[in-house]
């Protein structure tokens, strides 16, 4: 077995706005306060491993660690570049990686994911931390997703998948397909095992299981918003298949609690990983309890003994064998002492070498100005937008940075990024520096920006450090602002109400761009970026 380390985190590390451990043996969800959408984990002796959709965001596939389901860590991504890469320079927003599946068979991790107008991909890796081998298409198809792998006890394995209506022109149905031994090829034509037009509306999203001789589809069903999660069975892998909701908001404020992943503990107990869609926050990650009563499975709390659960907001942590698990969160704020990305960033496209460089010696990360794309309107056609997920419902982002521009138009901003979007930032004008909040609604209809009136920062201020500050309050109101002394912010515009993305929810991180043609660039230093309260 893999030895993997614990990846603890020192006080100074660990998260200052959502640890989900309570530290008296009980756990609050959400466990993952982030958008880790559509998850899907696996247990490889008492390690846990998690995955979840990235859409056009790189590095893609992000791989989560845990020893107990409740603290999480960041252990690696499958991919730096999404490929086509050619494709994926551009941002391709709602795109790209789809809802994934991870698996261990024969020593070897497996993930599957959609990438809704090209196929099914696989990769593989010996070390879930990485390398990951290059994805390969299983299946070329317009419209497949959602795929999910069972290796058989007779040898045989098999791939169960949805269809994207927004592509295939069709959906609510998951069928299944023969798959060869080594799970890198179709054998067969695909079959309909379920349509849910009757009773499950937008069924998509299942994951395979096989226990006591039946086969189970766990699958999500009613919608990202408002669904539930259903669970199919049967004897036979291709049906009939019996269906039963197993789970549902019930009495609790978790709207849409469904899909995910069913895993049990080496100490015998059964939880279920799932999202929770929080709008401008993403699909939250919350863990729930599982039991089973006569072959089907119950999630969650159920007060009423009817079958079907409703989630827990908190409840006793899973029990594992050995040590209990040192508090670990996946890490936001960055002093940037690396010589590589901490691992929670992503850039908005496959990124070009120049466009950042770090030097953990002198505890910085350099962007450089990237010119804007041709017939620019807004940041959604921009690449070079370095982004981390939003971290909790309160928090308050702050960067030290230092602006080196050298030509007029240079741009610098920290970003909260969605279908609508606003920055604070720091340009170069006539050799003067200005900083100003701009804000653009319906960005993914390339509608203008809207800007306040800059103000100008002092003389002296040039090529002095100076601070931004993006604070989010409850219903992800945010207020930006700035600092000369990193002790006095001084607000700047209006109070902007943050917005997802393009299914994925709203995220904070820096750019700097440049809309002058010109063969140089000039660079900020940022000093370090922090989340606290």
């Amino acid at each position: 077995m893999l030895a993997i380390p614990l990846h603890a985190q020192t006080p100074a590390s660990l998260s200052k706005v959502w640890v989900p451990d309570l530290g008296n043996g009980t756990y609050k969800n959400p466990v993952l306060y982030a958008d880790y959408s559509d998850p899907d984990a696996i247990r490889v002796g008492s390690d846990f491993y998690l995955t979840s959709s990235s859409f056009n965001a790189v590095p893609g596939l992000q791989i989560l660690h845990s020893k107990d389901l409740v603290n999480w860590s960041i252990i690696g991504a499958v991919f730096n570049k999404q490929p086509p890469l050619a494709r994926y320079q551009e941002p391709q927003h709602g795109n790209g990686v789809w809802a994934p599946s991870i698996r261990y068979h024969h020593k070897k991790f497996y993930i599957y994911y959609p990438d809704p107008d090209l196929g099914i991909f696989v990769t593989t890796a010996t070390n879930p931390a990485g390398p990951w081998s290059a994805p390969v298409c299983l299946k070329e198809a317009k419209g497949w997703i959602d795929p999910c792998p069972l290796w058989d006890e007779d040898g045989k394995a098999y791939l169960v998948h949805g269809f994207a209506g927004s592509r295939a022109g069709i959906k609510t149905i998951l069928a299944v397909s023969p798959m060869s031994a080594d799970g890198l090829h179709l054998i067969g034509d695909d079959a309909l095992v379920f349509d849910g037009h009757k009773d499950q509306p937008t069924l998509e999203g299942p994951k395979f299981y096989k226990r006591h001789g039946y086969y189970y589809l766990f699958a999500p069903a009613g919608g990202v918003p408002t669904g539930w999660q259903l669970v199919l069975r049967s004897k036979n892998v291709y049906g009939p298949y019996e269906e039963r909701i197993v789970m549902d908001q019930g009495q609790t404020p978790i709207n849409g609690p469904h899909q995910g992943a069913w895993v049990d503990t080496d100490a015998g107990q059964d939880w279920f990983l799932h999202f929770q869609d929080q709008g401008p926050y993403g699909r939250v990650v919350h863990l729930q309890p599982m039991v089973w009563k006569n072959d089907w499975p119950v999630i969650g709390e159920d007060p009423d003994s009817d079958g079907k659960g409703q989630p827990v907001l908190t409840y006793r942590k899973p029990k594992i064998k050995g040590k209990a698990q040192p508090l670990a969160t996946p890490p936001t704020s960055d002093e940037f002492t690396s010589n590589t990305l901490g691992l929670q960033w992503q850039w908005h496209a496959n990124p070009q070498d120049f466009w950042a460089y770090l030097n953990g010696p002198q505890g910085y990360l350099r962007l450089y100005s990237v010119m804007l794309p041709e017939h620019y309107q807004n940041l959604w056609q921009v690449p070079n937008l370095l982004m981390q997920k939003l971290p909790a419902e309160v928090f308050n982002a702050t960067t030290k940075l230092t602006f080196t521009p050298r030509v007029d138009g240079e741009k610098l901003g920290l970003l909260i990024m969605g279908l609508d979007y606003a920055y604070l930032s720091l340009t170069n004008q006539g050799g003067k520096r200005y900083v100003s909040q701009a804000v653009c609604a319906n960005a993914d209809k390339l509608a203008p920006e809207t800007t306040s009136a800059p103000i100008e920062l002092p003389a002296a201020s040039v090529n002095q450090p100076i601070y931004l500050r993006v604070a989010v309050q409850a219903g992800a109101q945010c207020q930006f602002s700035y600092s000369l002394d990193g002790q006095q912010y001084q607000p700047v515009g209006g109070v902007f109400q943050a917005r997802e993305g393009k299914w994925i929810g709203a995220k904070v991180g820096l750019f700097c761009t440049r809309a002058a043609k010109f063969n140089d660039s000039g660079n900020a230093d940022v000093d370090w970026f922090r989340v606290e309260k």
